[in-house]
């Protein structure tokens, strides 16, 4: 792959890994505009909390970016859409599709214990956020779907949590809690009734109950989690995506960013692409040294200095380029105008995609 234009061409889901602060979440904007400029029907997910996303396409207050595709209003050869995910919502839709019947979902639906699930427990935002690309990848009206993942520690829970939900379906304690052939009362052995009795002391017996609850109308429903879990693993490391890892030329950065790289090779997927952004311009140093004493002397001095910064980031990022194999890399440098809008989405594509 020798340019970022020719995974926008080929690749059918793109995912935009990095740190916080890094522009991530304008580096997805603008490549998803950039591929919808190229004529392909694409769909920008964040999964990040912050609303970036949704400023930067003009989804104000009024009319705030959702958890359904929306379709951006910008002139294109291809389409654009946008999705902010709502784990929740998300959640439930996942429930219905996989309930037996009408009467199981809204008994799952409704349960206290799956309520809390569904908006507070660790890692139930990442699997949400595989569902969606999952659900996205199958959609008819898109031909590529880009993600924006939260920072770089959250976005390896995000690459693991299909391998999590199999785990924990797996898992002694909830083949003791629910067992395929029927009732609670029936599968649970004296040992767990027992921790049961404990945990009833601490928390209180309506928790219990309906933990009890929701697992024993959670039965019958796992084949379908357990495939689904499975084929969001198998198109993440399918060869129809890629992985742009995004970062700026900054030590603390460029650590995270090694690691991530390194953790991405254990599991067989390499970096397609790396975007560094607000990189300092290089100039020829023969030349700045010929004018040192010159009028311009303190603006070649600025400039001497900007050289020697620009010359420390090649410096650290030589450490990351290094763990890279064959991957497209693409400096921005300082944009004269932040990116808040379609206008600045299109000029920072330009710099990503120069041809």
């Amino acid at each position: 792959m020798n340019s970022l234009a020719a995974l926008l061409h080929e690749r059918s889901v793109i995912v935009c890994v990095g740190a916080g602060g890094v522009g991530k979440t304008t580096t997805a904007a603008a490549l998803a505009l950039e591929a919808a400029n190229r004529g392909r029907r694409v769909c920008v997910v964040t999964i990040d909390p912050a609303r970036r996303l949704s400023d930067a396409m003009g989804f104000g207050a009024d009319a705030p970016l959702g958890n359904e595709p929306q379709r951006v209003d910008v002139a294109v050869n291809g389409e654009l859409w946008a999705v902010m995910l709502d784990t929740s919502t998300t959640f439930d839709a996942l429930i219905r599709t996989y309930a037996l019947n009408d009467e199981q979902a809204n008994t799952i639906l409704t349960n206290d214990f799956f309520r809390n699930i569904a908006d507070s427990m660790s890692g139930a935002h990442e699997y949400m956020a595989m569902e969606k690309l999952y659900e996205l990848h199958n959609d008819d009206r898109f031909d590529l779907v880009i993600v924006d993942t939260p920072p770089t520690s959250n976005a390896i829970d995000f690459l693991e949590a299909p391998d999590r939900i199999t785990d924990f379906l797996d898992h002694r304690l909830y083949k003791v809690l629910v067992a395929p052939s029927g009732s609670f009362a029936r599968v649970v052995n004296f040992a767990a009734q027992s921790f049961l009795r404990v945990v009833a002391r601490i928390v209180s017996a309506s928790v219990v109950d309906d933990a009890i609850e929701f697992f024993a109308t959670f039965d019958g429903m796992e084949e379908g989690f357990r495939d689904r879990a499975v084929a969001v693993h198998n198109l993440l490391i399918a060869d129809s995506t890629s992985f742009v890892l995004v970062t700026v030329p900054r030590n603390d950065t460029i650590d995270d960013a090694t690691i991530f790289v390194e953790k991405l090779a254990e599991a067989d997927i390499n970096v397609e692409a790396l975007v560094v952004n607000r990189v300092h311009p290089r100039f020829g140093t023969n030349e700045l040294h010929g004018l040192a004493q010159g009028p311009l002397a303190p603006f070649i001095t600025v400039l001497h200095e900007s050289q020697q910064v620009a010359a420390g980031e090649q410096n650290v990022l030589e450490t990351l380029t290094r763990t890279l194999t064959n991957g497209v890399v693409v400096n921005i440098p300082f944009l004269d105008a932040d990116v808040h809008d379609l206008e600045g989405l299109g000029r920072l594509s330009r710099w990503l995609t120069p041809t």
